[in-house]
């Protein structure tokens, strides 16, 4: 009996430790990146002015890549970035393909059930409708029994197709939307206002038959930094740099140097922040 009471104990004891081992693992990644010397974050490079490719360097640019790039010197390491889309990026995380998302994934109770993200948001944006000239819409009740295209995934999906009674047609990515809107495949275009008002004004040739149809932001939103669900270590560290870059200015700096409107979100969250 005496024998069989301790293979009972030592086969608890081995169970205990894969579950604190595992829990351990599941917390880990600030300790790996510190290990590896790198960040890597998972970014979306769909357009001016949070991603895209530069056509004379070919470099990364944009206001994420700007962010990713101190938030690994905040870190102490360097950055490394891997391009993701919205069907992948979700799975690129959990997969531990990357590190973080700064990848336009805006906050929904939805998405925090799956993952977990920095409490310190670095932008506050909403979307808007494009469509051609003379589109019979103005504003968003307008586009019941339209065909809206916009990325998979994007989190105007549900009050477009459940509030307003849009049929919703999604795509990998903007680019493949704003064509598919171009090829007369939907009505309107919804996407993220800061993006395609930067678009439109580097491209006006290109969209000179095209307009903003709505007077407002649909579904403002927090855009905050993603992570792995249960790893309150790199949480709490992107949080510590994220209040400092608000308070100390460097936000507001970096929504200019990109072109990204100066709301009142960034000014709120400077003055909360000053001095951290």
């Amino acid at each position: 009996m005496n024998l069989f009471r301790l293979a009972v104990a030592a086969s608890f004891a081995a169970l205990m430790t894969g579950v604190i081992a595992g829990a351990a693992k599941a917390d880990a990644t600030l300790d790996r990146i510190k290990q590896r010397g790198s960040l890597i974050a998972g970014v979306i490079l769909s357009g001016a002015p949070f991603g895209y490719i530069d056509a004379k360097s070919q470099e990364q640019k944009g206001f994420n890549i700007d962010l990713a790039t101190e938030l690994a010197r905040g870190l102490g390491v360097k950055l490394e970035t891997v391009t993701v889309t919205p069907p992948n990026r979700v799975q690129f995380l959990q997969q531990g393909k990357v590190d973080l998302l700064i990848a336009n994934m805006s906050w929904t109770e939805e998405r925090a059930e799956m993952l977990d993200f920095v409490p310190t948001a670095f932008e506050r944006s909403g979307g808007i409708a494009l469509g051609r000239n003379g589109t019979p819409v103005k504003d968003w009740p307008d586009l019941k029994g339209k065909t809206v295209c916009l990325s998979q995934g994007a989190n105007f999906t549900k009050p477009l197709a459940e509030e307003i009674g849009a049929k919703v047609k999604g795509f990998p990515s903007q680019p493949d939307s704003l064509l598919a809107l171009k090829g007369g495949q939907c009505d309107v275009a919804v996407h993220t206002g800061a993006t395609l008002r930067v678009m439109l004004l580097d491209h006006p040739e290109d969209w000179k038959e095209y307009e903003v149809l709505t007077p407002t932001d649909l579904l403002p939103s927090l855009n905050v930094i993603w992570v792995r669900k249960g790893e309150k270590d790199i949480r709490d560290a992107l949080d510590g740099i994220m209040r400092h870059l608000h308070g100390s200015g460097w936000i507001i700096d970096a929504a200019e140097r990109n072109r990204l409107a100066v709301t009142p979100y960034f000014l709120e969250t400077r003055d909360a922040n000053k001095g951290r």
